[in-house]
């Protein structure tokens, strides 16, 4: 329910995989082992960065959340959840 509610006020990329109704990794999994197999095929160089920002959201300061959560006009029941 959170999630519906957020998502309308905090635009999710179509990429994301966390926290969502979604496969999970295993879609993002099976473009990278394509992408991959084009490049051998083609005999392309390719260049693959893997980001995993362990525990980003205990790094980040929750008065800015809360903060930007309002900004963007998100219900303030929501905002206290």
């Amino acid at each position: 329910i959170a999630t519906v509610r957020l998502s309308k006020a905090c635009l999710i990329n179509s990429r994301q995989r966390g926290f969502i109704c979604a496969s999970g990794c295993s879609e993002n999994l099976k473009l990278l082992q394509l992408v991959v197999k084009n490049a051998k095929r083609e005999h392309r160089h390719l260049g693959v960065v893997f980001v995993d920002i362990a525990k980003a959201f205990d790094t980040i300061c929750h008065q800015h959340v809360l903060e930007g959560l309002i900004q963007r006009r998100v219900d303030p029941h929501m905002v206290q959840l």
